[in-house]
């Protein structure tokens, strides 16, 4: 009983210190918590600044190392291109090397966190996606192409004027390969991300992306000239090709009027020309045929399967070469392989790689002045007397061939020149064997009208006046288009063609005269003017809504040129005046990019096109 009351009175006495206690505890746990919590915290914070400064540097070291692997390609591509193969290589290991140093960065643990992260990971998913397309292009292509560059670099190919069918034959396979990697490694940079928010990285994806797709056109191009070239140039036996040469002071659809042809022969890679001749040689009564049901119908009526003169009139370069197939073998009997066309500002570019010529009468013939003396200056010389004129220009021919089918002082200048020409339209090709023209037309050395549905718009322009004044020409040509939402969207195609001619420059008839079959188009004009046909060959299944002539409504022809619809207008254009046609269109919202071909004349031209590329 005492003992149970004193521990009752015990705890009723020290009540209120019990309560402190409690209280202090409740403190102590709290300053803990707190203090854990504080802790945790900066634990977390250093985590994140760790994180962040360790993700920070494997960023810095990619980018770092992405650009130099970029410039590294970049050199490794000219050093190809230039023959260069002991630069090539030892510039590819280099952009293996930093290659795989921005992608062991941008597959690091702390890159594959950032990048899992949703919308705010975006950019680093895209890092990795450049920096796997990187390493791909270095180990895939540049380096094995370096390698192949050993057996196929210029001086190495071209010896003597022949070049090494059997080296390119024999690397074939390599170089299709290589292709093949490129190809799929530029439609894997086409397919990278959208990097979101981060600007800069948007930029290396389109730098990227403009430097694949560069590096798979070269290579592609490259792979079909190895399976192309030792057939063609007679490796499995001598070739033999019509050769034309068109003189685009009167133009033409592929480019000028066919002044004179030589047989171009091919025997083991080894060039020569010879039946050099004159257009007039082609004087046969020729036997018409029929080469398509559109074709007769546009054209049939000026005669040019037996005409020389309107041989040409198609941009669809397949059609003049069979013209000119069938006029050879009825005037020689002789049954060529293909048709080559080249034209004085090819010439021009290939006087530039080999050298000057010497005429007999001691006139030389350069880079400079080829083109002005065989489309101006010869006119002058002989404004009357055709059989003076087209001998001399024969013989022109003549030495510049005898020129380039020698020995060659710099084999990487010649190609380069022959790859400017044919980038501008100025070489053409076409094989009489089914499977080499296949190949032809995946290069810009066919120079067909395409059989596709994709956006198209082709200025053709022929003379009409029957004089040579489309020297004096200048073009500009524009193709807008709405964007992608409808079936069909409105497109327009204005071209602008001035004749640069100062007034009252004297000139020959034969230079400024009217003397086409279109006689009443240039009744009224003054001497001088530019009497011309404008073609368009539009987008397939495309309608014409109007054609403007300097803001005129005019009228045109319609016709079809496989399978695309093509609206003629017809203008004369006085010296120092421009027509400006604009044709406006409704075209089908095709899927694909837009092309805008141009047709080789004196003047070069970079067309502008604002059409939208879409997808369906």
């Amino acid at each position: 009983m005492g003992l149970f009351s004193w521990r009752r009175r015990s705890a009723d006495e020290t009540g209120g210190d019990r309560s402190r206690v409690f209280h202090d505890d409740d403190q102590r746990r709290l300053w803990f918590r707190r203090r854990s919590v504080a802790r945790t915290g900066l634990v977390v914070l250093a985590i994140f600044i760790v994180f962040g400064v360790w993700l920070g540097f494997r960023a810095q070291t990619a980018k770092t190392n992405l650009e130099q692997a970029r410039t590294s390609a970049q050199q490794t591509k000219d050093a190809l291109l230039q023959g260069d193969t002991a630069d090539a290589a030892r510039f590819a290991g280099q952009a293996e090397f930093h290659a795989q140093a921005a992608r062991d960065a941008t597959h690091s643990l702390p890159w594959n966190v950032a990048s899992a992260v949703p919308w705010l990971g975006s950019p680093f998913e895209t890092g990795q996606q450049i920096s796997d397309v990187v390493l791909g292009l270095t180990a895939e292509v540049l380096k094995p192409a370096a390698e192949v560059g050993t057996s196929i670099a210029p001086n190495q190919l071209l010896a003597d004027g022949q070049l090494d069918v059997d080296a390119l034959r024999k690397e074939e396979p390599a170089l299709d390969t290589i292709a093949t990697a490129a190809a799929r490694l530029d439609a894997d940079a086409q397919a990278i991300s959208n990097p979101n928010y981060l600007s800069a990285l948007e930029e290396a994806r389109s730098k990227l992306q403009a430097q694949t797709s560069d590096v798979s056109h070269l290579l592609g191009g490259t792979a079909i000239a190895a399976r192309l070239a030792p057939s063609m140039m007679g490796a499995d036996g001598p070739r033999s090709y019509f050769m034309g040469f068109q003189t685009n002071a009167e133009a033409r659809g592929t480019g000028g009027f066919l002044g004179g042809f030589g047989i171009l022969r091919f025997d083991q890679g080894k060039p020569s020309v010879d039946s050099l001749g004159q257009n007039t040689d082609l004087d046969r009564p020729f036997t018409p045929f029929s080469l398509d049901k559109d074709f007769d119908q546009q054209y049939g009526f000026t005669k040019p399967t037996t005409d020389f003169r309107n041989s040409n009139q198609s941009s669809h370069f397949p059609y003049a070469a069979q013209i000119w197939k069938s006029m050879w073998a009825q005037q020689s009997g002789m049954d060529v392989d293909g048709v080559v066309a080249i034209d004085p500002v090819a010439l021009s570019y290939i006087l530039g790689a080999s050298g000057p010529v010497v005429m007999p009468s001691g006139e030389t013939v350069t880079e400079g002045n080829v083109v002005e003396l065989t489309e101006s200056t010869v006119y002058d010389r002989f404004p009357t007397d055709q059989v003076a004129r087209k001998q001399y220009l024969q013989d022109v021919a003549n030495e510049v061939v005898k020129k380039i089918s020698g020995p060659v002082k710099s084999p990487r200048k010649l190609f380069d020149a022959l790859g400017r020409a044919v980038s501008e339209r100025r070489i053409s090709v076409w094989s009489s064997v089914p499977d080499e023209q296949k190949l032809l037309e995946e290069t810009p050395l066919a120079h067909e009208v395409p059989d596709d549905a994709a956006p198209y718009a082709g200025i053709v322009v022929n003379n009409l006046g029957g004089n040579k004044m489309d020297y004096y020409l200048k073009r500009q040509i524009d193709y807008m288009a709405d964007g992608c939402g409808g079936d069909t969207r409105l497109s327009t195609v204005t071209v602008r063609l001035t004749n640069t001619l100062p007034d009252a420059t004297p000139l020959s008839d034969y230079v400024a005269g009217k003397m086409g079959f279109f006689t009443g188009l240039a009744d009224n004009v003054p001497k001088g003017s530019m009497v011309s046909s404008v073609r368009l060959v539009a987008t397939k299944d495309a309608k014409i809504i109007g054609v403007l002539a300097n803001d005129t409504r005019i009228r045109v022809f319609g016709a079809v040129e496989r399978g695309h619809p093509s609206y003629e207008a017809q203008v004369a254009i006085p010296p120092g005046k421009t027509a400006v046609l604009t044709f406006r269109l409704s075209e089908p919202t095709a899927a694909g990019e837009a092309r805008v071909p141009v047709q080789p004349l004196i003047d070069n031209v970079s067309p502008t096109v604002s059409v939208p590329t879409c997808t369906k």
